[in-house]
């Protein structure tokens, strides 16, 4: 087994033990609430319904991105100790942190040439930030190395679908992750929409449906075209904002459509959390084809 370091931030949803059972470190987003942020990227002394209770009765949250400097310090750490890392983050498509990350690994390795550390933008959030992570921890304890893991992501993170739905698209629209035309269009009384995250890791309105029980069935509709008729999922990631009930039916959803060794629904987490609102559910899964095969597929004529 390759004994490297695994660095995610916090757009990550992994259970705790997870994170803990496979000594995995995190690298906090900031997000503030009404104002004061919260520097660990995660609840601090707000409870998970606390968070989105806040958000639902007209609190404002907001993130702000890891800043090159701090990446610089955790490289520099590594290097100078020699030590292989890996670093996943979330999406360039909806934040600038995976590219403050090369920035700083630039610097690093003027100072440290042959510094094992490589950086791999997860092209994903929430939920799909974790489905990658638990990729590279599942290539790591088959013996791959850092780097090779890495090469391999870069190639496997578009096949890692990303699937949502929301009750209210003003919050993707004010946190600047959806133009204003689209949030109006998906926010019609009685219609739910469903987005997914692009080939180039932005978020897009795609679909719509009517009423959220449609809308959930509609996710896991949207995943069976994904796969072929005999695949068998290995782990599924059902990632939710204060909704678990409907996170539940979901994963019942997904058990009777494919054969899943592990589902794992989990609270989201702030960061992502405070760009989507209450009520948000979202399905992460390995298809059978990439993005860009499922854009053309399924949305070229849109």
């Amino acid at each position: 087994m390759s004994s490297y370091t695994i660095l995610v931030d916090t757009s990550y949803d992994l259970p705790q033990e997870y994170i803990e059972k496979n000594d995995l470190k995190i690298i906090a987003i900031p997000f503030h609430l009404d104002g004061v942020t919260h520097d660990d990227g995660r609840w601090q002394d707000i409870s998970d319904e606390g968070f989105y209770t806040a958000l639902a009765n007209g609190s404002v949250a907001g993130t702000t991105l890891i800043n090159p400097d701090t990446f610089e310090r955790v490289f520099t750490d590594y290097a100078e100790r020699d030590e292989e890392l890996l670093v996943i983050l979330l999406s360039s498509g909806l934040s600038g942190t995976a590219q403050n990350a090369v920035l700083a690994l630039q610097d690093v390795k003027e100072k440290y040439p042959n510094c094992n550390i490589h950086v791999v933008d997860g092209l994903n959030a929430a939920g799909g930030t974790g489905l990658v992570t638990v990729l590279a921890v599942n290539k790591r304890a088959e013996g791959l190395s850092a780097e090779a893991t890495a090469k391999w992501l870069e190639e496997k993170r578009h096949s890692c679908l990303s699937l949502f739905t929301v009750d209210d698209l003003m919050y993707l629209h004010r946190g600047g992750r959806l133009g204003k035309f689209q949030a109006i269009a998906g926010s019609l009384i009685g219609i739910k929409p469903l987005l997914n995250v692009h080939p180039d890791g932005t978020l897009k309105l795609k679909d719509k449906a009517r009423g959220r029980k449609a809308a959930l069935e509609t996710l896991v509709n949207q995943m069976k075209r994904t796969l072929n008729a005999d695949t068998k999922l290995d782990t599924v990631i059902i990632s939710h904002s204060n909704c678990p009930e409907d996170a539940e039916k979901v994963a019942d959803l997904v058990r009777s459509a494919v054969e899943t060794r592990e589902i794992i629904t989990v609270m989201m987490g702030p960061v992502v959390g405070a760009h989507v609102g209450p009520g948000c559910i979202a399905l992460f899964f390995e298809a059978d084809m990439d993005r860009p095969t499922y854009e053309e597929r399924f949305y070229s004529k849109k």
